[in-house]
């Protein structure tokens, strides 16, 4: 009998500020990848911040463990042969690499991706109501208007959703994959 190689597991992590578009990208390369056969899971930062960390707040040390929990979702999933797509803030650059440093101790494929839209984008779309709540004081420790974010240094890729649509992002986003063999 004769079984084929599945492309292995892998996490493809989307940072960015809030509204950058990272879900709407996570959910276009997911529906992709899903109709070519792959095994894919999205991880949304808003799902799993109601259920697996509900409870923690937005100071730094508990975004730090809602990035470890999600990590470790990630790469448990990837270890185990799923392409698992993570659209989250994270903001931290210490958090990401604790996230990565996970993955590579496990041989587990890492891909970071930079949602790169400028905050001012981020702020027309505002697709929560949460540049608006902040504008009105309603919301503090809004990431990337009163609270940091702090750009990836190496990321994969770079995406400027403010110059492409989500579809060519999502396009690009597996491009690199299909470079690393992961599709």
């Amino acid at each position: 009998m004769t079984t084929t190689a599945r492309p292995p597991g892998a996490t493809v992590w989307l940072t960015g500020l809030p509204s950058a578009g990272k879900t709407t990208i996570a959910r276009l390369l997911g529906d992709r990848l899903t109709a070519e056969g792959r095994r894919v899971e999205v991880l949304d930062g808003d799902e799993i911040r109601r259920f697996l960390s509900a409870g923690l707040g937005f100071s730094r040390a508990d975004r730090h463990t809602n990035v470890q929990r999600i990590g470790l979702v990630s790469e448990v999933l990837a270890r185990n042969g799923v392409l698992s797509v993570v659209p989250v803030i994270a903001p931290y650059a210490d958090s990401r690499e604790a996230v990565r440093r996970r993955h590579e101790l496990s041989g587990t494929p890492y891909v970071e991706v930079h949602v790169a839209t400028p905050v001012e984008v981020c702020s027309e779309r505002d697709v929560k109501g949460l540049y608006a709540r902040q504008a009105a004081g309603a919301l503090s420790g809004l990431t990337g208007v009163d609270d940091p974010y702090e750009p990836p240094e190496d990321p994969a890729l770079v995406l400027r959703t403010q110059e492409q649509t989500p579809e060519e992002s999502a396009a690009a986003v597996y491009a690199v994959l299909a470079e690393r063999g992961l599709v």
